[in-house]
């Protein structure tokens, strides 16, 4: 039974303005992951990972940072400075595929070294102070690669090993491996959290039924594409209109407010609306003129034109992407 939803990182999209906002209007997430920084080789925080980071940015959200390296010392100062901001967990990226992360060994790239990923973990939980998560795929190539990386962290006390049902070269395309994350759900010392395509309630609840004994999701585009998603699965209702209309009007204005000028928040709300607009019946009818819209003044057209002539979908959920 899933009795935990935990909202993942999108780079680029749940950063502090949006979580804040989101947050603010629908909730439903058990734990938000603050989308990865990676710490320089002279350990210092830039400007904007700290905005990210300062709890005093983040209200009341329950808060887990997320940190890509490849590196056991730059790691370890990393949980030790936000240990010392407050949070009680910190979580390594091993999951994301992007080819400019994975080029330099880190993110799913690391996943190809299991020797020197298995160093890293022997340095890291020797002089550790706080719990470490992990977030994984499943291999580079091949799901077969997955009971060599498994063994490592069987070897190590994860607090929680969130695994994304993919290799590495399929990024976010192509069917997830269930078989292989059964296999993985069986033979694991340590607790696991699902992710990968869980877009709709009804995708929920159909992986529910086949693990029982998962206790935790990890989802991302799917909280985005239906704000309310997470809040229906407590038990909470759907999004109307009216809230989304509420919603992306606040969102904009803090956009506005964090950047300083309306130019950079309509580039950001394209964003968010690249996934919301499959909320709405015959969303593709204005889909592409906001994703061509130039300025704040097309955006700003376009967004009340969706509120005024589209339909919201019935189960406000929508076909997601």
């Amino acid at each position: 039974m899933i009795r935990r939803y935990d909202f993942a990182p999108l780079d680029g999209i749940t950063k502090v303005v949006f979580r804040r906002v989101w947050h603010q209007f629908f909730g439903g997430a058990d734990r938000y992951f603050i989308p990865f920084f990676s710490p320089t080789g002279q350990h210092i925080l830039t400007d904007r990972d700290r905005r990210e980071l300062d709890p005093a940015n983040n209200g009341d959200m329950p808060l887990v940072p997320q940190v890509m390296t490849c590196r056991a010392e730059d790691f370890l100062w990393a949980a030790e400075l936000v240990g010392d901001m407050g949070y009680t967990e910190v979580n390594l990226n091993l999951g994301c595929p992007s080819g400019t992360v994975t080029a330099k060994g880190k993110g799913s790239g690391f996943l190809a070294k299991p020797e020197e990923l298995d160093r890293f973990f022997d340095q890291v939980f020797a002089k550790v102070q706080m719990p470490v998560s992990v977030k994984t795929r499943l291999g580079i190539q091949t799901p077969e690669e997955f009971p060599r990386l498994l063994e490592i962290y069987n070897r190590y006390p994860i607090a929680c090993l969130t695994i994304h049902a993919r290799v590495q070269k399929e990024k976010y395309r192509g069917a997830v491996h269930l078989d292989a994350f059964a296999q993985a759900l069986t033979e694991s010392k340590n607790p696991v959290c699902y992710n990968g395509d869980l877009r709709t309630a009804a995708e929920v609840e159909t992986f529910a039924s086949r693990f029982p004994a998962v206790d935790a999701v990890m989802i991302g585009r799917g909280a985005v594409a239906d704000p309310a998603l997470l809040r229906k699965l407590h038990g909470g209702p759907a999004a109307t209109r009216e809230e989304l209309r509420d919603f992306t009007r606040t969102l904009y204005q803090e956009y506005q407010a964090f950047y300083g000028q309306a130019g950079p928040a309509a580039q950001r709300m394209k964003e968010v609306w690249f996934y919301l607009i499959h909320l709405f019946e015959n969303g593709e009818r204005l889909d592409k003129k906001l994703r061509r819209s130039r300025g704040p003044g097309e955006y700003e057209a376009i967004e009340a034109a969706i509120f005024r002539d589209l339909p919201l979908r019935e189960d406000s959920q929508g076909e997601l992407i």
